[in-house]
């Protein structure tokens, strides 16, 4: 079960076509974080669709940090406070930082322990999309849809990619 932090906003996610300034936004702030992370040795990959050349997505970059121990929490909650961000959900699998709700919304960073399933299964979905033009096709044209039906429901547009992501995941076996 999820436990999560701060009302969400309501906001309507939105899509729009990507942008040649995704990658560079990344690399920053992967050494933002790589760097405040530096004693943990977290491994800090670029994922979600932001990290898929001329996928469309929402403007926000994700970040996956993979750290020895997602339960040993003081090992990197402070170090991400410290770049601004604040913990906003805390599943068994994963922890999830984001900008406090009065900022915008420019990155996600999803904390997971190294190895774990969460970790390469993220990794595995983005390289599928990189390599793969006829799903990436699919996966932009149900991005669009969700989004202009989710009326301002987060969650419904993350539900809905939720079944294409595990029938390509289960495909690609």
């Amino acid at each position: 079960m999820t436990e999560w932090f701060d009302a969400p906003k309501g906001d309507a996610p939105v899509v729009v076509a990507a942008d040649a300034a995704w990658p560079e936004a990344a690399r920053c702030w992967i050494a933002r974080v790589s760097e405040a992370l530096a004693p943990l040795e977290a491994r800090v990959e670029h994922v979600g669709s932001t990290a898929v050349a001329g996928l469309p997505a929402k403007p926000v970059i994700d970040l996956q940090v993979a750290v020895p121990s997602l339960e040993d929490e003081a090992t990197y909650r402070p170090a991400l406070e410290a770049l601004g961000l604040v913990l906003r959900a805390r599943a068994p699998d994963h922890r999830f930082f984001r900008p406090p709700a009065t900022e915008p919304r420019t990155v996600h960073l999803h904390v997971c322990a190294r190895g774990s399933e969460w970790e390469r299964e993220h990794l595995r979905f983005r390289d599928l999309l990189r390599g793969d033009p006829a799903l990436r096709v699919e996966y932009a044209r149900l991005k669009r849809t969700l989004a202009a039906s989710a009326a301002g429901d987060r969650s419904r547009y993350a539900d809905g990619k939720a079944a294409f992501i595990e029938r390509a995941l289960t495909e690609q076996r």
